[in-house]
């Protein structure tokens, strides 16, 4: 009886080369930030609201996400999210993206933090048109590890499906249980806390410049990188022990992206310099 049910459903669209917000409708705990344009009126910038300050046992969140053509967003949230311990219920996150044609959106959610004995499925299902694109990260803490915890409690499951025309590019699942054993298991989390996914599909990549994102990656680190090449795109992953060492890897490869693919310049988005 105490948990919530937030939605939130955008639709953004092109008009005379500005990307607008054009429709929003939102119920607690979510809710979108008035947009703004730090690189031009053809990006739109959104920043996404969790009002509650943590997802608890029970609770569900249902995005929906709509660009029309020509439409070009770079979505973000305000702060990092936080999945508490259960009370015996699953928490549940539920995103649907649908991409019109010529358009592209940039997916960057902040870091999130599964606590111990935190129960939580996200759900991500992405629709692409046939010349749109999409590029998105997700990064996930495992326990609170600057009070030393550990996820060895608890279940975490995040599945991901991007199709174009009803064809499957990339189907990812995910599945980490709360369990010792599997913490420490080269298997799982290998010791480390911090799982991370980038993924971009859209155009054709070209192998010089998956060569330059894997060169990107410092050699000197403890952490687990990989970058595949895919039909479409490409995706990098990481598991390792350091937020600012996925972040700034994440940062560098989309702005690299953005030079070769998008014609953009450097714009990092302002709320995560807070």
């Amino acid at each position: 009886m105490n948990s919530w049910h937030g939605k939130l459903h955008l639709t953004y669209g092109s008009h005379g080369g500005k990307t607008q917000l054009v429709s929003s409708q939102n119920q607690a705990p979510l809710k979108v930030q008035r947009p703004f344009y730090p690189e031009g009126e053809a990006v739109c910038h959104s920043i996404i609201l969790h009002t509650a300050g943590g997802v608890v046992g029970g609770d569900r969140l249902s995005t929906n996400i709509h660009l029309q053509p020509q439409s070009q967003v770079l979505l973000t949230t305000a702060a990092a999210s936080k999945i508490y311990k259960s009370n015996g219920l699953q928490a549940r996150q539920d995103v649907t993206i649908h991409i019109d044609s010529h358009a592209c959106l940039e997916y960057l959610p902040q870091e999130t933090i599964v606590f111990n004995s935190a129960n939580y499925r996200q759900d991500v299902r992405i629709h692409l048109a046939v010349d749109a694109s999409f590029l998105g990260w997700e990064i996930t803490r495992f326990g609170r590890t600057a009070r030393n915890e550990q996820f060895i409690q608890g279940e975490w499951r995040n599945y991901t499906e991007i199709w174009r025309d009803n064809q499957p590019l990339w189907i990812d699942r995910q599945y980490l249980p709360g369990d010792m054993a599997v913490f420490h298991s080269p298997h799982g989390l290998n010791s480390q806390a911090i799982a991370g996914s980038f993924i971009y599909l859209g155009k054709q990549i070209s192998p010089q410049l998956i060569t330059q994102i894997r060169q990107m990656w410092g050699e000197n680190s403890p952490s687990a990188v990989g970058v595949t090449a895919l039909e479409h795109g490409f995706l990098c992953r990481y598991r390792g022990n350091s937020t600012s060492e996925v972040r700034n890897w994440f940062i560098s490869v989309w702005q690299l992206l953005r030079q070769s693919i998008g014609n953009r310049g450097n714009c990092v988005p302002r709320v995560w310099q807070i």
